[in-house]
């Protein structure tokens, strides 16, 4: 097996022994970058050469006897709209093509911490709207699996570039199911964590009560070792939550026998392919040979989701984004009569047509004689949703259900029909409304297709899903696959 198509605990161990060198490891996965992302293109910017001379600083300090973290010298990739300090962060968007961030996120400076080596930048919907990476302002990515179906979004390409092997872990951003969805339409592991656990600093807002960093890898394992590292209460974020962090990896135990799951029946009725009901049901076996209780509940308030999610998440986009008017920094247009001609023509030359229809539609529940009506119904909807997880979740140690309605569509399929594109999130948005934490893992397949399964937890409650994910994950042998 080629170094690049390794989970990174079994890289970690061939490290500590000396079997390979960090350099020999980053210039595995560059070779297998230029081998296939021609035909996937998962990164916006690569960053070899700063990369290489990580991977050499790791093996300078592991010779000279120094104590590593468990995860130095493991390529990582980081989607773009995580700042970078010297690296270009883009947002996949026109308006921010040239803009270098004078600071790291706080979630990048815990990678340099834990002296992970960083591949580049991973390819993304525009300001991440978007379910399919087809919204990117430079080019779409493509899923390994089947290089005609998109991989998922807003975070395809950190999704796309661990199938693919074009890293080994990466992160992603969540605000409606961007995490959760790319995992299981590329056949990886992907976890939203709880809002509050992750910091936000430097993290660029889409819908700041909603977005969420998180990790994607091949198995629980190595999710729970990224975790390790991004987890914890940064003072710079105002929604991190101080808490005690534990060691996700005692959490995987493979017992979880007398554990209570649920499974909304909302999530298993009409819109769900049938093939992928019969795959969550054969995952609803696993558990219960696994000594689990599973029945079926109630979520009552789901249907609501969709339409509550495109009125909170846009109204807050239309706030964030203002910020974006040509001035400080990023695009500016040429030939402006005057500073209002200016931001029109900025903004509109800047932003893509689905940024546009989000600040459109968010502008206009904010706006006066509308706020009410819509903007502060869905809130009240949101608190209904929440209610519905805090019953369940009382009952209940974890809920079960599919990541997605169906497999990875093709691309254009959905594109220009936004209602059914925004259709496909109808599993993932409730998670990020109610704020708490969820991990998508494989669970079979369809037709050669990935399939995702759902765990969704407490509040601060990542270790008991993983006790779970990954006790599947050993029982039903479902892990993640390369393509060739």
């Amino acid at each position: 097996m080629q170094l690049y198509h390794m989970t990174a605990h079994r890289l970690q161990q061939m490290l500590a022994k000396g079997e390979i060198s960090a350099e020999e490891l980053c210039r595995s996965v560059f070779q297998r970058i230029d081998e296939v992302e021609e035909k996937i293109r998962a990164y916006i910017t690569l960053d070899r050469e700063n990369a290489l001379q990580q991977a050499k600083a790791v093996d300078k300090a592991r010779r000279a006897g120094e104590q590593l973290p468990p995860l130095a010298g493991i390529p990582v990739a980081v989607k773009d709209n995580i700042c970078t300090k010297g690296l270009r962060t883009t947002c996949a968007s026109k308006i921010l093509y040239n803009y270098v961030p004078p600071y790291d996120a706080t979630v990048m400076e815990l990678l340099h911490d834990a002296q992970m080596v960083l591949l580049g930048k991973t390819n993304m919907d525009e300001f991440a709207m978007g379910s399919s990476c087809e919204n990117s302002g430079f080019y779409p990515t493509c899923n390994p699996w089947d290089t005609d179906r998109v991989p998922g979004g807003s975070s395809g390409g950190s999704a796309a570039a661990v199938a693919a092997g074009e890293a080994v872990l990466a992160l992603g951003s969540d605000t409606g199911g961007s995490i959760r969805l790319p995992a299981a339409y590329c056949g990886v592991v992907g976890m939203k964590p709880t809002y509050g656990a992750v910091s936000r600093y430097g993290l660029v807002a889409y819908a700041s009560s909603l977005d969420q960093i998180g990790p994607f890898a091949r198995d629980v394992t190595d999710c729970a070792l990224m975790l390790n590292v991004i987890c914890g209460h940064d003072p710079r974020d105002s929604t991190s939550v101080p808490y005690d962090k534990p060691d996700y990896r005692t959490f995987l135990t493979g017992e979880i026998k007398g554990m209570k799951i649920g499974v909304p029946r909302e999530y298993m009725g009409e819109g769900i392919d049938s093939a992928v009901r019969e795959i969550i049901n054969k995952a609803v076996r696993v558990f219960t040979d696994l000594g689990a209780e599973v029945e079926e509940t109630s979520l009552p308030h789901s249907d609501y989701a969709l339409p509550a999610y495109y009125l909170i998440a846009p109204a807050e986009a239309s706030s964030n984004l203002a910020r974006y008017d040509g001035v400080r920094y990023g695009y500016r247009a040429d030939k402006s009569e005057d500073v209002v001609d200016m931001f029109k023509k900025t903004r509109s030359e800047g932003f893509g047509p689905e940024v546009k229809r989000r600040i459109m539609l968010g502008t206009y529940a904010l706006s006066a004689g509308y706020y009410d009506a819509y903007y502060n119904k869905a809130l009240k909807v949101r608190t209904l949703i929440k209610r519905d997880f805090d019953r369940a979740l009382e009952k209940y140690d974890l809920l079960l259900a599919p990541t997605a309605p169906g497999t990875a569509f093709k691309r254009g399929e959905k594109v220009d029909d936004p209602l059914q594109m925004y259709m496909v999130d109808i599993c993932t948005l409730a998670v990020n409304l109610a704020g708490i934490p969820a991990i998508s893992v494989p669970a079979g397949n369809v037709s050669g297709l990935p399939v995702g399964m759902q765990l969704m937890g407490k509040p601060f409650g990542e270790g008991e899903i993983l006790r779970a994910a990954y006790a599947f994950e050993q029982c039903s042998g479902i892990c993640c696959q390369l393509p060739d």
